[in-house]
């Protein structure tokens, strides 16, 4: 198990998985960063239970699709804390609508919200995590993400997390010198979530986040210093 010495920033985590899986990093950290697009009750809420579990927590909030903003937001948790080791990005909205029904800023907010988050988030921790020569950045997809096939109503939210799997294999590769590992944990049916008419899951259950959590704890680890560029599909064996 890593020691509880890690600065941890959970992107998204003032709710949803995000929330689940800051909290399971608290069990192994020094302190956590909660992110938000804005403050929020909920996000004072996930840091105070953090606090509880004998990790630091505090709130940044920020606007990720822009570039600025992401280095801004990643510039204070790195003064608040001294450093970032784990970088989790959760952000990524889900549009659900005919592919015809679509226009170019659907395309282009899918992309921005699910893509570019990653992206700026983890272009202003790299330099930082390539100083220390270790890092763990780990990004969230969904369960078919490999699979190149077509989609009637999540046409762009698909492309969108399978660019977002080609940026997290592309990172993996040039960062592997320098001790960081970049991965991918994608979530399939998970309890709350949006539910498609084909729930046959062979488990026989839908997925919970703390299911999705306990995969990122896992790739943080020191157990996993040598997995980078694997995607791990949280589903419980559905579609494959």
């Amino acid at each position: 198990m890593t020691e509880k010495r890690q600065v941890v920033l959970v992107t998204g985590s003032a709710k949803g998985i995000g929330r689940e899986i800051a909290l399971k990093l608290a069990d192994q950290a020094v302190a956590v960063g909660v992110h938000g697009r804005e403050m929020s009750p909920a996000a004072e809420a996930v840091a105070a239970e953090i606090q509880k579990r004998g990790a630091e927590g505090r709130i940044f909030a920020g606007d990720l699709t822009d570039e600025r903003e992401a280095a801004r937001v990643i510039g204070e948790v790195e003064a608040a804390f001294g450093r970032i080791d784990i970088l989790v990005n959760t952000v990524g909205p889900m549009l659900v609508r005919r592919w015809e029904e679509t226009d170019g800023e659907d395309w282009q907010a899918q992309f921005t919200g699910n893509v570019l988050t990653a992206l700026h988030s983890m272009q202003a921790v790299l330099p930082g995590m390539r100083q220390r020569k270790r890092g763990r950045i780990v990004n969230l997809g969904y369960s078919r993400v490999e699979q190149i096939q077509g989609y009637t109503t999540i046409a762009p939210y698909a492309a969108a997390k399978t660019a977002l799997l080609i940026l997290t294999r592309s990172a993996a590769r040039s960062e592997a010198p320098h001790g960081i590992t970049v991965n991918m944990v994608s979530p399939g049916l998970m309890e709350g979530g949006v539910l498609p008419a084909d729930q046959n899951i062979p488990a026989g259950r839908l997925g919970t986040f703390a299911d999705v959590a306990a995969a990122v704890a896992f790739l943080v680890s020191d157990e996993a210093a040598y997995i980078t560029g694997t995607n791990i599909i949280v589903a419980g064996g559905w579609k494959l």
